[in-house]
């Protein structure tokens, strides 16, 4: 097997982007991520441009890098990409501790989230 080289694309999808340790909830960042699979990229901006979550600009931000890394790497139109599949996984979790009654403790789970965002041409489903 010979080296890829970088202008080459990966068949299945013509761009990819990811967002790593983005400090919101999986479960909430889900919420987000489901607005938009399978929307097209116009429609897309225009969703997360008018959501008030929290992870609608971190999402927008991260759609609008797989655009223009698409741009870059192939003859792609721009207007027929849509959002072939997103998702959120678990990162990491920073534990932190609350005193309770009685000298106890317990724990609060600060959670992060990796979200990872194909786009493809409408024209390739």
């Amino acid at each position: 097997m010979g080296k890829k080289k970088r202008t080459e694309v990966a068949p299945g999808f013509v761009s990819k982007a990811s967002l790593s340790t983005v400090r919101v909830s999986p479960r909430k960042a889900r919420l987000v991520a489901n607005l938009i699979r399978g929307a097209q990229v116009g429609n897309a901006l225009d969703l997360l441009g008018n959501c008030d979550k929290k992870t609608a600009p971190l999402v927008k931000k991260l759609l609008m890098s797989a655009v223009s890394s698409a741009k870059l790497q192939s003859s792609v139109d721009i207007d027929e990409l849509y959002v072939k599949s997103i998702w959120v996984d678990e990162g990491s979790i920073l534990y932190r501790f609350m005193p309770r009654a009685h000298g106890r403790a317990t724990k609060i789970r600060k959670r992060s989230s990796s979200i990872t965002l194909h786009l493809d041409e409408v024209g390739a489903r």
